[in-house]
């Protein structure tokens, strides 16, 4: 046998992480800052801090179609048009539709980026801590399966990383939303405070907060030495933000891994398989292919971090086949790709409010306000399980209210170059409940252009959050009108697994390997070399968004994979 010894050196790290986005980011700086060669693989293609945001650098009318879609694009892009986060803006940040095959037994949206940083670069940065209330559900309520750990657990974590991140917001010392790390706030509208007390006076037990957002509202010393500024009041998040402002992988955790020399990134690589040694039960890389040049190679590491994203990570895990897990790598428990959860949305109220026309906002605030959940806590008992939160806020309307309008004049034509009547919303986003018939899983004959299993997605809301999604309605439109807004239009503009774009669940944490794919440590059960951190593991959703838990498990993780490498246990 002729073994080329020193190839094979040059493609072994001490850890492999997949994919860059809010958790492999994470995965990255925390390995290499503990010591550890990196071997970042990225899917999408190389996206460079503050020169690839080339589209941040424009005004609305340096676009052809000034964000719109063209009926060109709507038919080359059937799925990714659907939804808000595909536009002429960020055309360039996903994937097209040709090269991101899926199949739906059931309506699923699923939005793929194809750069570095993944979607770290177009999140919308809203940054929530899960509680007791939360990690006690499943088992209060008889539902799905226990989580293996508590708030008492990841609640260092959270503070270790809000102080690298910098969250802005307000605290407010509610058990169902703890407090984070904060900056100082960010200011409120005048009408928001006005509509906040009211509804606070009105309805005892609701709270009404500026959105906590993963926005320097002020760059302290943690920010600035890696090259972050506050930020600049833009509200141009989605489209990049060359000053670091926001958190995001290329800002915040790709500079301080590639300060410690121990960062290789490789963009343009799809995994198509992690490797498994039935000798040693251990996983020994990964099988990489070049989107390009469809090249096939393999790296190999003592440690791997799957953080592709909910459905890429389970898609990999399920193509992960060999003699001991013929049905994907980890699923001794048969629970890979079940239980695959979004939060709903799209439903809540708008109204106008009378006066304050004297008074306007200051630059374009990248945030908005926050009322907390209060359904299902404490005396309140409703016909269904978990909560909803909402986001929202106030604005004065533009010239955009004339649009439809067929007045004309010259009055007409000065009223509209002055800001319109102020308007609040209230949007809800709802728990959705881990249902084990709601899947996603991998089609046995149709392949990619690299030659891997597409994934179909089989998944809906059920009854429960039907009934959630009434009192989301009703009670926005209560509050509005009880605040003193007028012209108050409820609405329920219809959601779908997917859109919300906060995929979790299909390979859980648990406390039992025969009902659970993940430990408490985010290990497979099976497979102990092998970390899931990012939506995959989540074993519910709460209501809250979930990107700062991806995070904190994350370095969570890392710290105790280091340590048990150290003690020889992976």
């Amino acid at each position: 046998m002729n073994l080329n010894i020193d190839a094979i050196k040059s493609m072994t790290y001490d850890a492999i992480v997949v994919g860059s986005g809010v958790s492999g980011g994470y995965a990255a700086k925390e390995l290499t800052e503990k010591g550890l060669r990196v071997l970042v693989l990225e899917k999408g293609k190389k996206f460079d801090h503050v020169t690839a945001y080339e589209p941040s650098y424009k005004d609305p009318w340096d676009f052809k179609y000034n964000g719109l879609l063209t009926n060109e694009q709507k038919a080359s892009h059937p799925k990714l048009s659907r939804d808000y986060p595909y536009n002429e803006m960020t055309e360039k940040y996903w994937m097209n539709d040709s090269d991101a095959l899926y199949k739906e037994v059931k309506r699923f949206d699923w939005f793929r980026p194809d750069i570095v940083g993944g979607k770290s670069i177009m999140w919308g940065r809203q940054t929530y801590r899960l509680s007791d209330i939360d990690f006690e559900a499943n088992l209060k309520d008889g539902v799905a399966v226990d989580w293996p750990i508590r708030y008492k657990d990841i609640a260092p974590w959270y503070s270790y990383v809000e102080k690298h991140v910098g969250i802005s917001g307000e605290a407010l010392g509610l058990p169902q939303l703890p407090d984070s790390e904060f900056l100082k706030p960010m200011d409120m509208y005048c009408v928001e405070k006005e509509v906040r007390q009211r509804i606070e006076k009105n309805f005892p037990g609701r709270n009404m907060t500026i959105g906590r957002v993963a926005n320097l509202s002020e760059a302290k010393e943690a920010q600035l030495k890696i090259g972050r500024s506050a930020c600049q009041y833009r509200n141009k998040c989605r489209l990049g933000c060359p000053y670091g402002a926001y958190f995001s992988t290329q800002s915040c955790t790709l500079p301080p891994a590639a300060k410690t020399g121990l960062l290789t990134l490789r963009p343009d690589s799809v995994v198509s398989e992690i490797l498994f040694d039935n000798a040693k039960q251990k996983a020994t890389g990964v099988r990489v292919i070049d989107t390009v040049t469809k090249d096939v190679r393999e790296y190999f590491a003592k440690i791997i971090f799957v953080c592709g994203s909910t459905v890429a990570t389970t898609a990999l895990l399920l193509n992960s086949k060999s003699a001991r897990f013929q049905n994907g790598l980890g699923n001794d428990s048969g629970e890979l790709g079940h239980n695959l959860m979004d939060h709903h949305f799209r439903v809540g109220a708008a109204g106008t409010w009378e006066g304050d026309e004297d008074k306007y906002y200051i630059g374009r605030r990248a945030n908005g306000i926050y009322i907390p959940r209060y359904r299902n806590i404490g005396n309140d008992k409703r016909d269904y399980l978990r909560g909803f939160g909402y986001q929202g806020g106030g604005s004065r309307q533009s010239w955009n209210r004339g649009v439809n309008d067929m007045s004309f004049g010259a009055d007409y034509k000065d009223s509209m170059t002055k800001p319109g009547p102020w308007t609040m919303n209230l949007g809800g986003f709802g728990e959705t409940l881990p249902y084990h018939e709601n899947k996603m899983y991998l089609d046995p004959t149709t392949k990619d252009k690299w030659g891997i299993p597409v994934v179909v997605f089989d998944a809906e809301f059920k009854e429960n959050e039907m009934k959630m999604r009434k009192d989301m309605m009703e009670d926005a439109k209560e509050m509005l009108e009880s605040a003193g807004l007028k012209n108050v239009r409820a609405f329920d503009n219809g959601s779908y697994p997917g859109m919300a774009i906060h995929e979790m669940g299909t390979a859980r944490m648990g406390r039992d390997p025969k009902t659970s794919v993940l430990n408490g440590n985010n290990q497979l059960h099976g497979v102990k070399n092998v970390f899931v951190t990012d939506g995959a593991c989540m074993t519910s959703t709460s209501c809250v968004n979930p990107s700062l838990t991806y995070m904190a498990l994350t370095a969570r993780a890392a710290d105790f994979a280091v340590k048990e490498s150290k003690k020889k246990h992976l």
